[in-house]
């Protein structure tokens, strides 16, 4: 059974400690975003690595390389850990992928060239990519589905705390004398917040999920009646969500379900799994490339191309990242349930458009202005708004809608494997983003704002189009939301409305119909493709023998 010190604790004090456990989680990630865009460019690391001299760097290309292996790591491990999770639970593989975060860690901070660095990103990686994949279903699974959302606006504002951290830190040790102290001791702290989750991760509680599927149908009770606010175990609520724990499970056995099968949508019939799948990719692909690395990773080098002093360029960063980043994650907390998921997105794609072709706009005319300071100087503080506002919108409106939506998306017995290929969608993203932009930067300039300014606009009518609003809707509305063979919502909500009023307006019965008719096709190509293989093997048994005959007609003399 384990530490079980969940069990002496009050139930909302336990939801509360899930919470922070998820925060602190993503206090590393967001360190992880926010430290190497200045260590990067510290002298000694520069040397070390071999990405320029005299503290210069000159090949973009490796820069990006440094700092992207991580994410490539992080493809592989989001794949591996719903499987392991799966398989061992969700504890021991947060705990398995921390201690590759934080042999990572260490390895990064005594890294002696860029082959032992690169190394070290990708251990790293791996084990975020388990932490990323595993955390937030987890918690998604021990929270209501009332107040999630909520739930997840406040658990993503430990992100920026982290990105905060990496660059105070960054600005706070720039003035010491040792030359590889100021690389080396920022990437060695980024260890804290993975040995914290590794130590504490035993003394939480299991997901009930997993526990059911493992015949521990009882701890799961007493868990889910705890977060619950400790109610009593014949709780009508408490045992319906029990009940439906246990179809879940029932269901997971399905071949539907199994990763390959998802990913191209087979047997998954009008549930259509496979599209699900993507869209939590793509969708992760739009966050990813609507700019935000370049803020995050390199807003020091931003602030340097609109004019600012280094030591400048890197307090503001750590400014920019504290207001824009902390205060605008904690302000989606007033629009991700009221005004739900997809109109917070394409409130965010067109703000976070319009300011990105300012910037461009800004830091076009200060490059032109070099013979009026002065003119310069203010357009490059524009252009530095600019960049605040963005932030602020993308903490407001995107970041929390992009998380959550994918793990709403999908039935329970599969959110787990689901919710990978989004992890794997935030992987190639963010790996693409700082490989390509040290170069579009250099290369570039403002035509690098200009290009994710557009992408942003284009987002915009896939978003509209393509993603239907999931906020307040429950799991088997979901299942019903996907059903119509058409990618527009448009359809996909007729063809709901329409299996709704076919059940009498009971979500329960028109998904139950749904799945039923789903099962009875799979059963059918089944019968279809075992009485093929049998035609063909009764076929190869006729062609077998006659062949058998002929052989021994040959080899019989004639008598005659």
């Amino acid at each position: 059974m384990g530490v079980q010190v969940w069990r002496k604790v009050p139930g909302k004090a336990l939801l509360l400690m899930l919470n922070l456990f998820t925060a602190v989680a993503l206090i590393f990630e967001g360190y992880n975003q926010g430290v190497m865009g200045s260590v990067s460019g510290v002298p000694d690391f520069i040397r070390v690595t071999q990405i320029g001299s005299d503290g210069v760097i000159t090949n973009a290309t490796k820069q990006g390389g440094l700092i992207s292996a991580y994410y490539f790591g992080a493809m592989f491990g989001c794949f591996f850990a719903g499987w392991f999770a799966d398989t061992y639970g969700r504890k021991k593989g947060v705990w398995l992928g921390s201690l590759f975060c934080m042999l990572g860690g260490a390895l990064m901070s005594a890294s002696q060239n860029a082959d032992m660095f690169i190394c070290a990103r990708v251990i790293a990686g791996i084990g975020i990519g388990f932490i990323n994949t595993i955390v937030p279903p987890w918690i998604s699974e021990l929270a209501r589905a009332h107040n999630r959302g909520v739930n997840f606006a406040f658990i993503f504002v430990s992100n920026y705390i982290g990105i905060i951290i990496a660059y105070w830190i960054n600005y706070g040790v720039r003035n010491t004398s040792g030359l590889d102290f100021k690389w080396r001791f920022p990437l060695a702290f980024m260890t804290l917040p993975v040995i914290i989750i590794a130590i504490t991760v035993a003394f939480l509680p299991e997901s009930p999920r997993w526990l059911i599927a493992h015949e521990r149908r009882q701890e799961a009770i007493d868990i889910l009646a705890k977060v619950r606010g400790d109610v009593h175990y014949n709780d009508p609520a408490l045992m319906a969500e029990i009940e439906e724990l246990e179809a879940v499970v029932e269901a997971s056995q399905h071949k539907r379900n199994r990763i390959w099968n998802i990913a191209i949508g087979r047997y998954s019939g009008r549930l259509h799994l496979g599209r699900r799948a993507w869209m939590g990719f793509f969708l992760m692909q739009m966050l990813m490339w609507s700019g935000i690395m370049a803020i995050t990773t390199y807003s020091g080098e931003l602030f340097k191309q609109a004019g600012f002093t280094a030591a400048k360029s890197a307090w503001m960063s750590g400014l920019c990242n504290s207001l824009g980043g902390v205060v605008g994650t904690l302000a989606a907390v007033l629009v991700i349930d009221r005004w739900g998921r997809i109109k917070s997105l394409l409130v965010g794609f067109s703000i976070q458009g319009i300011a990105l072709f300012l910037t461009a706009a800004f830091l076009k005319v200060a490059q032109d202005s070099t013979s009026d300071p002065l003119k310069a100087q203010k357009l490059g503080v524009a252009s530095a708004a600019m960049l605040f506002v963005f932030l602020w919108f993308f903490c407001m409106f995107i970041i929390v809608p992009v998380f959550l939506y994918p793990t709403e998306i999908w039935p329970q017995e599969v959110r787990a494997q689901g919710y990978a290929f989004t992890i794997f969608g935030w992987a190639t993203g963010s790996g693409l983003t700082t490989l390509l932009i040290p170069i579009m930067l250099a290369r570039l300039g403002y035509g690098t704002f200009l290009l994710f300014a557009t992408l942003n606009i284009v987002a915009i009518p896939v978003v509209y189009f393509i993603y239907p609003e999931t906020n307040g809707r429950s799991l088997e509305e979901i299942n019903l939301l996907f059903a119509s063979p058409s990618l527009l919502v448009s359809a996909n909500e007729r063809e709901y409305k329409r299996m709704l009023d076919e059940a009498g307006g009971h979500v329960a019965v028109a998904e139950r119909r749904l799945l039923d008719t789903i099962d009875a096709e799979v059963k059918e190509t089944d019968a279809r493709a075992m009485s093929g293989n049998k035609w063909i093997a009764s076929g190869n048994s006729e062609k077998v023998k006659k062949m058998e005959y002929d052989e021994a007609e040959i080899s019989t003399p004639n008598s005659t």
